[in-house]
């Protein structure tokens, strides 16, 4: 295997950037992302949020998980099992989540409990993108036509 590119040993130990900022670039979606649920008011939108006991652990942010379900979303996750696993390995959700890994339960909870509030957000984020002109007038011939000719 001498002419072939060598890998690096599994078990050499890795001096990684910094910070996890360094790892997505500057255009990448997720940055739209963060930025547009961080600017939301998610309590007029409808989000409820969830009371812990004095005993029990504190909850994730409606915005966290708002953030995780979009972006399951853009990218065709719409099982909670594999969000919770995307949530641990895939480096955007890493930088987006801030590295907290909510469970599949929190997440289907989320879901679940939120429903008015997913649809105001996901209004809101076409109206954003009517007013940055993001949709066009395209017409896409129908499939009828393009099989008659």
């Amino acid at each position: 295997m001498a002419h072939h590119i060598q890998g690096q040993g599994r078990l050499q130990v890795t001096l990684l950037p910094d910070a996890l900022d360094d790892f997505v670039t500057e255009d990448n979606p997720v940055r739209v992302v963060d930025i547009f649920v961080d600017g939301l008011k998610l309590d007029s939108l409808g989000f409820r949020r969830g009371d812990a006991k004095r005993t029990g652990r504190p909850g994730y942010h409606s915005a966290t998980l708002l953030k995780l379900y979009i972006y399951g979303y853009l990218n065709r996750i719409q099982s909670s099992r594999r969000l919770e696993k995307e949530a641990h390995r895939n480096v955007e959700l890493m930088w987006l989540l801030e590295r907290l890994t909510p469970d599949f339960k929190t997440i289907a909870d989320f879901r679940k409990d939120n429903g008015e509030g997913i649809r105001n957000a996901c209004r809101a984020f076409i109206g954003l993108c009517r007013q940055m002109q993001m949709f066009t007038d395209v017409v896409l011939p129908s499939t009828a036509a393009n099989s008659k000719q």
